[in-house]
């Protein structure tokens, strides 16, 4: 049977939460009998998310507040 669990694809610090975040990603994994199948990626989430929620100000894509700014985006410099 498949099964679902959040797994932290990395940690940072945040200037806007004032602390380190772990970003995090929820996972379904395939049952047992498909085991060649990657795992599908469903849900994103912040673990300060709530702090960044009752600021009152939005703050960005991983709180789900701001879909338009990502501070933790990889640049390309």
């Amino acid at each position: 049977m498949a099964h679902k669990t959040w797994q932290v694809i990395k940690v940072r610090y945040c200037e806007h939460a004032g602390t380190e975040v772990s970003m995090e990603a929820q996972l379904i994994f395939p049952a047992d009998f498909l085991p060649e199948q990657a795992p599908r990626v469903v849900a994103h989430r912040c673990s300060q998310a709530l702090t960044c929620n009752l600021d009152g100000r939005a703050s960005c894509v991983w709180a789900g507040t701001n879909p338009n700014f990502d501070p933790f985006a990889e640049s390309d410099l």
